[in-house]
């Protein structure tokens, strides 16, 4: 986690075009797991700073009934202009990340 604040620190303090690259990229971290000891792939650690989306929140969602990771995907694609209309197993983009 250092090192990916690090990242973001540094892509915040570096200027393109009057813009920081932080908010002109899109950092995604996260995990194959979200409960290592029972491998669990149900409520992952997921990371999105950047690129434009609202940020300095926690988005908790229905854990019986969770949207598809992909939904975020997809919402990413289409901050970086893809008018994808699915991603995978998409049913949407993910709510709660507009600017």
């Amino acid at each position: 986690m250092k090192v990916v604040h690090e990242l973001l620190l540094k892509l915040k303090n570096k200027e393109e075009q009057g813009e920081s690259l932080l908010d002109r990229t899109m950092v995604f971290f996260s995990s194959n797991l979200g409960d290592a000891s029972t491998h669990s792939t149900k409520n992952l650690p997921v990371l999105l700073a950047g690129g434009g989306s609202r940020h300095g929140q926690h988005l908790a969602f229905d854990p019986d009934s969770p949207p598809p990771l992909s939904n975020l995907y997809l919402s990413m694609l289409h901050r970086l202009g893809i008018n994808a209309d699915k991603f995978a197993s998409s049913t949407g983009t993910l709510t709660g990340l507009e600017s």
